[in-house]
């Protein structure tokens, strides 16, 4: 059986070939099943090789890229400028069948632009849609769209959670996935006309295991297996869920700084810390999918390190080995057969 290929944009994100060189190298010391493209500025990307005493090999070739798409940077500029920026060669290579899929650190309205020009969506998909894990109390979820749509209607909220189902089923083993509409009371009357509609839809459906309207403390309560609400709200609840994790963090480093006490405290809970920091790790759940498009297209965190990126990659193998794209595909052709969609 062929090796997976994940062509990776090693210019990307806020660190560039610092973390996705060494993250790559990770990757392939525990999974030969992978070929890794690293598409970028060559001289840039074979100095960072070296440091490794390494130099490109069948499982880690280089695909030169001259050019850089910023992180600041439009992306209608992107879309038109930057042909051969390491993102779109990554993604090109996709569109060709030299990769199986790509990942990228780089700037996420210029990666969801050019994915969707280059790939474009699946049969009865309008908008992609980035969906990710978060961890919860049981376990974890998945949510969508964490930013790719900031105007969605109730209509692309009902794709959203089919493909949130469908993806959730192929990665997590979970048969008939519950599927819950993020609003601001779980009251039928609560919410505004988009939620109201897209719980219709999403009521009229067999095919979807609706459990009804959840909201924002619910969802790490591990009430639902998929949660799905519009980018706008998707993107933030999720700074906002990053930004009350780093606050906590502080606190207990504050609080067990306090004095030669408190100290001592926390070197005797050291263990139940590490346990907890663990778990609630960013870089393991580093990696969201640009859902809907005719190939894998895995979006990393701007500033991941090398343990988040090389979950990215992971993610991007997992998501090619269980073939997303036609499984959502069938899925869309069962509803627009049925006249659903």
């Amino acid at each position: 059986m062929a090796n997976i290929r994940i062509a990776i944009d090693a210019m990307g994100g806020d660190h560039g070939p610092t973390v996705t060189v060494p993250a790559a190298v990770r990757i392939l010391r525990d999974h030969p099943d992978l070929d890794l493209i690293l598409v970028g500025d060559e001289n840039v990307l074979k100095k960072a090789l070296q440091a490794y005493h390494l130099t490109p090999f069948q499982q880690l070739s280089i695909h030169h890229a001259p050019e850089v798409v910023g992180m600041a940077e439009l992306p209608s500029q992107a879309l038109r400028n930057k042909k051969q920026s390491s993102m779109r060669l990554a993604i090109d290579l996709v569109k060709e069948g030299k990769a199986d899929a790509c990942v990228s650190a780089g700037n996420t309205g210029a990666l969801m632009a050019t994915a969707r020009f280059v790939l474009k969506t699946l049969p009865g998909i309008d908008r992609p849609a980035i969906i990710s894990e978060l961890p919860t109390i049981t376990g974890k979820v998945r949510m969508l769209d964490l930013g790719a749509n900031v105007d969605s209607c109730a209509e692309h909220l009902f794709q959203f959670a089919v493909m949130g189902s469908v993806l959730t089923t192929a990665l997590d083993n979970i048969p008939k996935p519950r599927v819950g509409l993020l609003n601001i009371g779980v009251e039928e009357i609560k919410g505004n006309d988009q939620v109201k509609r897209t719980a219709l839809l999403l009521s009229d459906c067999n095919m979807i295991n609706y459990i009804g309207y959840i909201e924002g403390d619910d969802i790490f309560k591990g009430r639902a297996d998929v949660v799905v609400c519009d980018g706008f709200v998707g993107n933030v609840a999720l700074k906002t869920t990053e930004g009350v994790a780093s606050l906590i963090g502080s606190f207990i480093k504050a609080a067990f700084n306090e004095s030669f006490f408190t100290k001592l405290v926390g070197l005797i809970a050291q263990p139940v810390l590490n346990a907890l920091r663990k778990r609630s790790d960013p870089a393991r759940y580093n990696g969201a999918s640009l859902l809907g498009l005719r190939g894998i297209v895995i979006k990393s965190h701007g500033g991941a390190n090398i343990p988040a990126f090389a979950n990215a990659i992971l993610e991007a193998a997992h998501e090619v080995k269980k073939n997303v794209p036609k499984l959502v595909r069938d899925e869309i052709a069962k509803l627009l057969q049925e006249g659903i969609l």
